[in-house]
């Protein structure tokens, strides 16, 4: 399991002031700070976007890019801000998120095929529903894969990310459950004649409930993930008390020789 870096979003109040002013710096000294053992990604996630200020993803890119060396997931519902990063990327990004909502199908499904570039799968139905169930979560993975493949993706450049649930819906440890259950399933050679690559974006856990639920319940997740075979964590790398739990996971399934 590696780790991409969930810390440059709109969300946070030292980004969202960086792209109001188009300061560089406080952008840059976090993507600095993110590059730690383990940290494979960085997610560049602008926020909504109007169409004035779309260049904003572009003014991200660039940004993260003059510091670090991390790979770069571009995160945006919107074709347009994608295209706007994906313009001056220096290498490949991944691109996030498809999923069964018609407009992403239309405009974002092509935009991967066309740039050669991974894309997420977002488990989400086509009213952006999450299934709460393992059993539809694996029905929208085999639909959305054969959507992809059929576009012309390469099954080796789809990332399932099954949504993780937040810790304020009233069955959230139920469906954190049936999330672990389905990724075990597809990080194996149970649903599709290879095991998938997934992600899963655990700051959605205690997104806005973090003054509710202790980081405890990153971490006991964090554990939870590591024994399905999960290829990428999106978290805060940032938190010190996840982090020592990463470094355990690592040090605990650390093969020989490595």
């Amino acid at each position: 399991m590696i780790l991409a870096a969930d810390n440059l979003h709109a969300f946070n109040p030292v980004i969202a002031d960086a792209l109001q002013r188009l300061d560089a710096r406080p952008i840059q000294d976090l993507a600095k700070r993110c590059q730690q053992p383990g940290v494979q990604f960085i997610d560049i996630n602008p926020g909504y976007l109007s169409r004035r200020h779309e260049d904003r993803m572009t003014f991200m890119v660039e940004a993260v890019q003059e510091v670090s060396t991390l790979r770069l997931i571009l995160d945006s519902p919107n074709s347009r801000v994608l295209v706007r990063g994906l313009a001056v990327c220096r290498d490949k990004p991944v691109l996030s998120a498809l999923s069964l909502e018609e407009h992403k199908l239309r405009e974002i499904l092509p935009l991967a095929v066309e740039h050669g570039t991974p894309l997420v799968l977002l488990l989400m139905d086509g009213q952006s529903r999450v299934p709460p169930r393992m059993e539809e979560k694996l029905a929208l993975a085999i639909e959305l894969r054969e959507r992809a493949v059929a576009a012309g993706m390469k099954p080796g450049d789809l990332i399932v990310d099954p949504v993780m649930p937040n810790a304020a819906w009233p069955d959230a440890f139920s469906q954190v459950g049936e999330l672990v259950r389905a990724l075990r399933l597809l990080s194996g050679w149970s649903v599709f004649p290879e095991p998938m690559r997934t992600m899963v974006g655990l700051s959605n856990l205690l997104s806005g409930q973090r003054r509710r639920f202790p980081v405890a319940m990153e971490q006991a997740c964090l554990s939870l993930l590591a024994g399905t075979g999960l290829e990428i964590a999106l978290v805060n790398v940032l938190q010190s008390e996840l982090m020592a739990t990463f470094q355990q996971i690592r040090q605990m399934t650390r093969e020989e020789g490595e």
